[in-house]
């Protein structure tokens, strides 16, 4: 929200968001003569992260849909073997991840009153590293990085939750994780689209940025991060039996 606050105030001209402008946006712009360029550079992931000592490290989209709908606030509610309460963390009411939410299991309404948001994506790890009885929302990318100390770290003190969608046109009955390939492939159903998105004048700084992100290399180091390229290069292995 803020980003695209700084963007409309022209007191930045680039960012990286997860979403286009929308037409509202957009008139803002043009009134100011300005005409934004968004270009679609990757795709991302919602991830739900618990306890590393919680046993339902496995939830089907139905029990995912009843805790962050605020319908189901015990974990007994969904069948689940964690006690206690459901303390859902997000990183901030503002971010990402929280329209995500709205969007996805609320229509756009108010956060249920049993999500605790806190300031960043750091504190909600820190938070359910403690708090048995917690579920986590953060981005993906914050896990995916195989080689990256910080993400590293953060698998050591929380797990990720697999995801069973009866919609999956294989093996639907199988807990995807929020990696690469089953983003890819749509397995894994809680994705979202990420836009660089410049405002500035052409042949700018900003202009060679956003280019260079949806290049050759800047693909593929969006790729080598552990997101999901939005021209991603794809190797298909075929197994015989």
């Amino acid at each position: 929200t803020e980003v695209i606050q700084l963007l409309l105030k022209d007191s930045i001209q680039g960012a990286i968001i997860n979403r286009k402008l929308t037409q509202e946006e957009l008139k803002m712009f043009e009134s100011k003569k300005r005409f934004p360029e968004m270009v679609r550079i990757a795709i991302d992931g919602v991830a739900f992260i618990v306890h590393p000592s919680s046993l339902d490290t496995s939830l089907t989209t139905d029990q995912i849909k009843a805790v962050m709908s605020g319908k189901a606030k015990t974990w007994k509610e969904i069948g689940g073997k964690t006690k206690g309460n459901i303390n859902v963390v997000i990183d901030n009411k503002a971010s990402c991840n929280a329209r995500f939410i709205r969007e996805e299991f609320l229509q756009n309404a108010p956060i249920p009153e049993n999500f605790f948001a806190t300031e960043k994506n750091e504190d909600v790890i820190e938070y359910v590293s403690s708090h048995p009885e917690a579920i986590g929302v953060i981005s993906v990318s914050w896990l995916s990085d195989r080689e990256d100390a910080t993400a590293k770290a953060i698998r050591g003190k929380v797990k990720t939750v697999g995801v069973i969608n009866d919609k999956n046109k294989y093996q639907s009955k199988m807990a995807r994780g929020p990696y690469q390939a089953y983003i890819y492939d749509q397995s894994y159903p809680y994705r979202r689209d990420v836009y660089a998105i410049r405002t500035g004048l052409k042949e700018t700084v900003g202009t060679g940025f956003v280019s260079f992100l949806a290049g050759e290399k800047g693909q593929l180091i969006i790729h080598k991060m552990g997101m999901v390229a939005a021209k991603s290069p794809v190797r298909t292995i075929k197994i015989k039996q």
